[in-house]
């Protein structure tokens, strides 16, 4: 505005002054609602200052925390990614994408980003112990889909019963890994513990289609049929 006056210039300048205070203005409202914990309120603060600047990672990765916080992980990655690319070397988004697929038990791609913070940084600490952690369930769940391509069910399930112990804490492991013993139990002819772990799986999701089918199966080898 000072080095050229001109009419149309100044008219031009004067709206990006006027538009640049009011998100500075939206910006202090939305740091101010993360401190009170207000999540949703800073995600709609954040969606008006992202329409604008677009590029801004460090508002991006602010918006991610929102969402985990306020249980829509899959909105965080979104803008992790975004937020990996706009940065340069940012080991701590490529950490908070894989820990999420890793919540969500997507093991194959929490793998593949937690490799991607490796290569930025090699002695990350949070990323290495991830990392170790994600390769060895990664192998066990490898090795057991072999072991049930061969028709070797007794060995699967014994392969299956480990990943549970390597991961404890993450509940969507133990679910997968029991639905798998279920279908590797079923296959095996062994009907009244398929039924019981069939089962146990189908209380905590009951419209799993292959365990419906895999305790469909067990019931037919009990001759269960209206079952």
């Amino acid at each position: 505005l000072k080095s050229n006056p001109s009419n149309s210039e100044e008219k031009e300048a004067q709206t990006q002054l006027t538009k640049s205070d009011e998100l500075q203005r939206l910006h202090s409202q939305a740091v101010a609602a993360y401190q009170q914990e207000d999540y949703q309120a800073t995600i709609s603060l954040l969606d008006e200052i992202l329409a604008v600047c677009v590029w801004d990672a460090e508002l991006r990765e602010l918006r991610a925390e929102c969402y985990i916080k306020e249980g829509e992980p899959s909105k965080a990655i979104s803008d992790l990614k975004a937020a990996a690319k706009l940065k340069n070397d940012n080991t701590e988004a490529f950490y908070k994408i894989s820990k999420i697929y890793y919540q969500l038990g997507d093991h194959e791609l929490s793998l593949s980003e937690v490799r991607e913070c490796l290569k930025l940084d090699q002695d990350h600490k949070q990323c290495f112990s991830l990392y170790k952690q994600v390769k060895k369930l990664n192998k066990q769940i490898e090795s057991a889909e072999e072991l049930i391509r061969e028709g070797r069910y007794e060995d699967a399930i014994n392969k299956y019963n480990s990943v549970m112990k390597t991961e404890p804490d993450v509940p969507i492991y133990a679910t997968r890994a029991k639905e798998r013993i279920c279908h590797c139990l079923s296959k095996n002819q062994q009907a009244t513990e398929a039924i019981k772990v069939c089962t146990e799986v189908l209380q905590l999701e009951p419209a799993n289609v292959n365990a419906l089918k895999d305790r469909a199966e067990a019931y037919l080898l009990e001759d269960l049929y209206e079952e």
